[in-house]
């Protein structure tokens, strides 16, 4: 069994900091500590951290800094971010209203179905549940969520969607998460929220960041109907529950 933290060459410009070989949220959170801190040091040459599930890929310019810095600044993060005090986190929890099922969740029924349950009861489930935004990917934005209870685990569809309208909120396996934009997607699809996830125009482009959770609400058609206006006015925070809430 490798000992973790480790680093991993990744070509001739870039190194893998591996945490663990699990989905886990205590391992997801030594990513994004261990990020935040490599992003303070400032070492002249490091360029952009992406971080993963259970890992981060710490890019560089190997025309300005040597690997051997490089794992320097690095083992100096580790170690940093190892001393955060865990108590001291208070992540915020965003509450995103959703219209569920109808035009915007046509694969409701498929997911009920699928486990043998109603489709009340597949709302219930999906919104009792805090999910954690384990990481951004696959589109700008898009936010993959652990946590969501087994008893709603659906697989892919056999045939992807073409277009998947922007706020859809979609089942895969036994994650969740919410389409940022419009774009093709094999996602179950039971519901639809108004809130923006990704506008180039604003900062941060990205209101939901990872290490926060997510609630999902059921709202009514005339519920959603106010919340756009609210949106469109500009008027509408997201709720959430935290520090900086």
């Amino acid at each position: 069994m490798p000992d973790y933290p480790r680093i991993l060459n990744a070509g001739d410009s870039a190194l893998v900091v591996e945490f663990g070989d699990a989905v886990d949220a205590d391992i997801n959170q030594s990513v994004y500590d261990f990020t935040a801190a490599l992003e303070l040091d400032s070492t002249f040459g490091v360029g952009e951290i992406i971080p993963t599930y259970r890992s981060a890929l710490v890019n560089f310019d190997p025309l300005v800094i040597s690997h051997v810095d490089v794992e320097s600044a690095i083992s100096r993060a580790i170690s940093r971010s190892s001393a955060t005090d865990t108590d001291e986190r208070q992540p915020l929890i965003f509450t995103l209203p959703v219209q569920y099922g109808g035009e915007g969740g046509p694969d409701l029924e498929r997911v009920a179905e699928h486990n043998n349950v109603t489709p009340d009861e597949v709302v219930r489930i999906h919104t009792s549940g805090v999910y954690r935004v384990f990481m951004l990917g696959f589109l700008p934005g898009f936010p993959y969520l652990g946590g969501m209870d087994e008893r709603i685990a659906t697989p892919r569809l056999a045939t992807p969607r073409i277009s998947v309208p922007a706020g859809a909120v979609g089942i895969a396996e036994s994650q969740t998460g919410v389409y940022p934009m419009e774009s093709p997607g094999g996602w179950n699809l039971i519901g639809l929220t108004p809130v923006q996830f990704f506008d180039p125009n604003v900062s941060p482009p990205v209101p939901i960041q990872p290490g926060s959770f997510i609630r999902f609400e059921s709202k009514t058609a005339d519920e959603i109907e106010k919340i756009k206006t609210q949106i469109t006015a500009g008027e509408y925070v997201i709720p959430a529950d935290g520090p900086s809430a």
